[in-house]
């Protein structure tokens, strides 16, 4: 399965650097959100893949929700799809965007791949291992190296969301003693955390389970976690929920090993 995760998301990200570097077309969602044309041709191409090698699977995927389009969830596994996480970092022409795509099982994502094609790098976990490649005109250099998250030491590092900042993050970061931080667009704050380049990200502002999947996965497998503010593990697969929207988050902190 994750080679073919794998291969779907080089796929998707060959298309998105195609847009990207033509000049994207932008439209704004009902939450004012933006949304380009490589958002809805990078999720074809993975919908596509994944019908194909996986039809029994459901799909959860962003553009296909904006739609009105939800598959049937309870008590299956099921694909979260982020096919442009980052869109406002892939608008203004900063290189951190990501494709994700993230498997959840009993409510836990197991597998995920995460890729920044802008960045030529492709992190992926299954089975408990994480790793990472380079990834060169579009393909995988052909080195895999496995990651793992790092035991924190006396002065963490903590990552924050470059566009979804806020005064309660900030505020956790004071209280903690916190220095050192540095903003970080789409999942590649997950990744970061789990290839051991940083310690905590505090996530104090909304975001949605495709956005975290799949990065998720990969922290959780090399050794990291993410919790809830009430200390649980952020759960997948969250219907008909009574303060909140399906698959919206609440705030949770990621965190590599203590």
């Amino acid at each position: 399965m994750l080679e073919i995760l794998e291969a779907s998301a080089l796929a998707a990200g060959q298309a998105i650097m195609e847009i990207y570097l033509a000049g994207p077309s932008v439209t704004y969602k009902r939450d004012a959100s933006p949304v380009t044309d490589a958002d809805h041709r990078a999720e074809r191409i993975i919908l596509a893949d994944l019908a194909a090698a996986f039809p029994d699977i459901p799909v959860v995927a962003e553009e296909e929700v904006a739609a009105g389009r939800v598959p049937d969830i309870a008590g299956k596994r099921f694909f979260l799809v982020d096919p442009l996480d980052g869109t406002k970092e892939f608008v203004k022409r900063n290189s951190h965007f990501t494709v994700n795509i993230g498997l959840i099982e009993n409510g836990e994502p197991v597998t995920g791949v995460v890729y920044a094609p802008a960045l030529g790098l492709i992190y992926s976990a299954a089975a408990g291992r994480a790793k990472k490649e380079l990834v060169e005109n579009g393909k995988p250099a052909g080195q895999w190296t496995t990651i793992g998250c790092r035991r924190c030491g006396d002065r963490p590092m903590a990552l924050t969301s470059r566009w979804h900042n806020s005064p309660e993050t900030v505020s956790f970061l004071t209280d903690q003693g916190i220095e050192d931080s540095e903003a970080v667009g789409s999942s590649l704050k997950f990744c970061l955390l789990a290839e051991g380049t940083a310690d905590i990200y505090p996530r104090f502002s909304r975001t949605m389970e495709w956005d975290t999947a799949a990065g998720d996965a990969i922290l959780r497998a090399a050794g990291g976690e993410t919790l809830t503010t009430a200390g649980i593990s952020l759960a997948y697969g969250k219907r008909n929920q009574p303060d909140d929207s399906d698959f919206a988050n609440p705030w949770f902190i990621s965190r590599g090993r203590a």
